[in-house]
């Protein structure tokens, strides 16, 4: 991964649920060591890169054709025109 780039990570379903465990438990044992102020800053960057996590994950919501326009126009239609998802489905 590139250092400069502001992207978040590249995929993540390659990553191994054992080494997130791994990955996790390591920055818990790390953050014991650090003072007040560099945790602040470790919380300060945390926040940025799920901030920027949250943002690719929109960009790419906003990127399917149609997807604003599907959403307001069921927005903007009344709940007693809903259908309940049983009369549809008998068998779920």
């Amino acid at each position: 991964m590139n250092t400069t780039d502001n992207s978040p990570m590249e995929d993540k379903s390659s990553v191994d649920l054992g080494t997130v465990t791994e990955l996790q438990r390591h920055l818990n044992e790390l953050l014991k060591q650090l003072s007040p102020e560099r945790l602040q800053v470790l919380a300060d960057f945390a926040a940025y890169l799920a901030n920027a996590e949250s943002e690719a994950a929109t960009q790419e919501l906003l990127a399917i054709p149609g997807l604003l326009e599907q959403i307001k126009r069921s927005s903007a239609t009344p709940k007693t025109l809903y259908t309940p998802w049983r009369t549809l489905r008998s068998d779920v």
